[in-house]
């Protein structure tokens, strides 16, 4: 999940009318994943997957498409307030509590939605407990990614495919490796450059001297890798 912007992002509101205490909002990386996951055709009996998702915002999109939606979160107020929402919503989304794709073993999917923590994280702020395990992810910001890179491709239904939003800071060049040589057709398919939010700004003197932003970078770019596993 995205780079600390604690106010939720107005356009996605009515999709996650509810947010508990401790789970993080939809917000402007959210809405870039669900402008991609509108652009991607699929059948009514398609099979959606949610990797970690939060507040259910992007698993009830799914559910609007008529999809047959399964949304997976390592937090208990996550779970409850996908929950939640997918209830409010009237839409029958199964949300599991689980280490990203550890409750959907055996399991394939024809698209697999993600929105993990990718900030890059000083070690002394590495304890990743409470809200901050939204966003916290390790020195280079890798920490999840990388695994999800592992895990997601064996995953995918023939045809499948993966939608994962992370910031170029991160380094998008990696995942697209690292998806590529699991066999995948990976490339970026949305970006968009922001306002830094509050973590940023609070880590962006260490950044700046570990050379992960230049002098003059004011504004942060989002980037969505998708990639589809042959047919």
């Amino acid at each position: 999940m995205p780079l600390g912007y604690l106010t939720p992002f107005a356009s996605l509101a009515p999709l996650a009318p509810l947010v508990l205490p401790g789970v993080y909002a939809p917000q402007q990386d959210t809405a870039l994943l669900a402008d991609a996951l509108c652009d991607e055709p699929l059948a009514p009996a398609a099979h959606v997957l949610d990797v970690g998702t939060g507040s259910g915002a992007l698993a009830l999109a799914a559910a609007r498409r008529g999809t047959r939606v399964t949304a997976v979160d390592v937090s208990w107020p996550a779970v409850c307030t996908a929950r939640l929402n997918a209830r409010l919503a009237r839409r029958p989304v199964r949300v599991l509590r689980g280490n990203l794709f550890d409750p959907v073993a055996g399991q394939s999917f024809d698209l697999i939605l993600a929105n993990p923590p990718y900030v890059p994280t000083p070690a002394t702020e590495t304890a990743r407990r409470g809200r901050t395990r939204a966003w916290n992810a390790g020195g280079d910001g890798r920490l999840v990614l990388d695994r999800i890179c592992r895990d997601a491709p064996q995953r995918l239904r023939p045809g499948g495919v993966l939608l994962m939003v992370h910031s170029a800071l991160s380094g998008p060049a990696g995942t697209l490796e690292q998806l590529r040589a699991a066999g995948l057709k990976a490339a970026v398919a949305r970006r968009r450059r922001i306002a830094y939010g509050p973590v940023l700004r609070a880590r962006e003197g260490w950044l700046r001297e570990r050379g992960m932003l230049a002098s003059d970078d004011d504004r942060e770019e989002l980037v969505v890798i998708r990639a589809e596993r042959p047919s």
